[in-house]
């Protein structure tokens, strides 16, 4: 439920609602716009609920009307909020009219192959060093990440060269030490509906960086991010990684850039596309990229190894150096035409 209020509404009658929303036991959340106030009831609530709750509030003073919320997502609606949400991290803004670009390798290895992306990341002008130090695998035999000691060198190579720096959570109690070194948590495409895992990473503070699952539908994805959200941590980004193929012979997924602009209708947080595990193949990530950005995502998580060839996981996908630089100039020529620069 959303309450409107009229333009020039006062801070008591703002309050007077809110406090009549609080004494029926909800907690009411105060939207701020261009000229006038919204309040909204971020719970579900039963017909006679409905039914009370908006019968007293239209009668109070300064409440231009009362709607109801159509979609089971409410923080994340733009219902809720019709302003795109920025997302300030560091110097970084995300969700702005700066087309952001991630970039790193798959996993931190060591110091001095970390340190090499790294180098090729903030020379190229990208602002986001991602890299994992827990990977999930397919098999238990592959390689698992370095734990702790990743995430020692990610902290120590991105205040380095002054990026900001992505990897992920796999577990509600990892939250604490991701958090404690990384700038943004990721939850993976195979955590998407672990429920334990967004409440930890909604409760850290942290901007959450949400990957959309292999199935999930629109609806399932706004509302894993309504999990985080509902923690009172509003910096969720929601990252489109590509849905099952159907024939999986040439690509890994299917990029569905279909949903940028669909979430970008729907929601207020700022899309993400990831081309690399969108296609899993080097050689269309470029292509891909470029199609996000004219598709209305707000950036780009690109894989990039200094030697994909020698790459402990996801070698197939990964950029070399080069053609990582060739995609930041491709999307520089590109952001004229979508009013964005990189």
């Amino acid at each position: 439920m959303i309450i409107v209020m009229q333009v020039g509404a006062t801070e008591a009658q703002i309050e007077a609602v809110a406090s009549f929303i609080r004494d029926r036991g909800f907690e009411p959340l105060i939207l701020p716009g261009e000229g006038r106030t919204a309040i909204g009831i971020p719970a579900s609530l039963n017909n006679d609920q409905r039914t009370n709750i908006a019968a007293n509030i239209s009668a109070m003073e300064g409440v231009s009307r009362v709607t109801q919320t159509s979609h089971p997502y409410k923080l994340a609606s733009r219902e809720y909020k019709r302003e795109n949400t920025v997302i300030k991290v560091k110097d970084v803004e995300i969700g702005g009219n700066k087309f952001v670009v991630m970039g790193g390798p798959c996993s931190v290895e060591s110091y001095d192959q970390f340190e090499a992306a790294a180098a090729v990341v903030k020379d190229s002008g990208a602002t986001i060093l991602r890299g994992g130090a827990f990977k999930p695998r397919t098999s238990p035999y592959s390689f698992q990440g370095l734990a702790e000691e990743g995430l020692k060198i990610m902290k120590e190579v991105g205040d380095k060269f002054g990026l900001v720096t992505i990897t992920e959570a796999m577990s509600g109690d990892m939250v604490p030490l991701v958090a404690k070194y990384a700038d943004i948590i990721q939850i993976g495409a195979r955590s998407m509906q672990n429920f334990p895992l967004l409440i930890e990473a909604g409760k850290s503070g942290k901007p959450v960086f949400l990957k959309r699952g292999p199935s999930a539908g629109v609806d399932e994805f706004l509302l894993a991010a309504e999990y985080v959200m509902n923690q009172g941590n509003h910096n969720v980004m929601l990252c489109e990684r590509g849905i099952m193929a159907f024939d999986s012979t040439y690509t890994r997924n299917v990029l569905d850039l279909g949903i940028v602009p669909v979430l970008k209708e729907f929601s207020h947080l700022p899309v993400i596309a990831d081309p690399s595990h969108g296609t899993g193949v080097a050689r269309y990530v470029r292509a891909m990229a470029k199609a996000a950005m004219v598709a209305g995502a707000d950036g780009v998580m690109v894989e990039m190894h200094p030697n994909p060839k020698e790459a402990l996981s996801d070698g197939s996908q990964a950029l070399v150096p080069d053609t990582f630089r060739d995609l930041m100039n491709d999307l520089r020529g590109l952001s004229g035409y979508v009013g964005r620069t990189v």
